[in-house]
């Protein structure tokens, strides 16, 4: 069925792009915060393995948001590792062992890399699409980010 939200279709695919890249995004920075969750060692484990946890626990719901918003406005959403690996702009570090304060240092970098790509798509979902359900959307995410990337932050002084 034809979707009439006041969107072109147009406007809602460039949306869908957006939120599939962002989906992109999010997925490789769930599997990189699971993956720490499990590999993380030293002092501050017990600890370190719960924040991971938390983080990781919020992330699964973003991933999820995203997707959803993706069909909403009529598009699919990536759904295979494949997709999320091509459309990333994050980077990944298979194999390497890590301490947990360059674990950290990744996972603040890649959400503060997901919080400057959200402010340019949330402009543009508003200016150029006139789609202010997905800006206000982003706009959410982009402080549900800022927040994580706080907490990551403290942890490294």
């Amino acid at each position: 069925m034809k979707v009439n939200i006041g969107i072109s279709d147009r406007n809602r695919k460039v949306a869908s792009q957006i939120l599939n890249q962002l989906l992109s995004d999010e997925y490789v920075l769930y599997t990189k915060t699971r993956n720490y969750h499990w590999n993380v060692v030293g002092p501050d484990f017990s600890e370190l393995h719960k924040f991971f946890e938390a983080q990781y626990e919020e992330l699964n719901d973003i991933v999820d948001e995203v997707a959803e918003r993706a069909r909403t406005l009529g598009g699919l959403s990536f759904g295979s590792l494949k997709e999320f690996l091509t459309h990333t702009k994050l980077k990944e570090t298979p194999g390497a062992t890590l301490s947990a304060k360059k674990m950290i240092a990744n996972l603040l970098g890649d959400h503060e890399a997901i919080v400057q790509s959200l402010r340019k798509s949330l402009d543009q979902c508003a200016d150029e699409l006139g789609d202010m359900g997905t800006s206000d959307f982003l706009t959410a995410l982009m402080e549900q980010h800022e927040k994580m990337a706080w907490m990551l932050r403290a942890y490294l002084g």
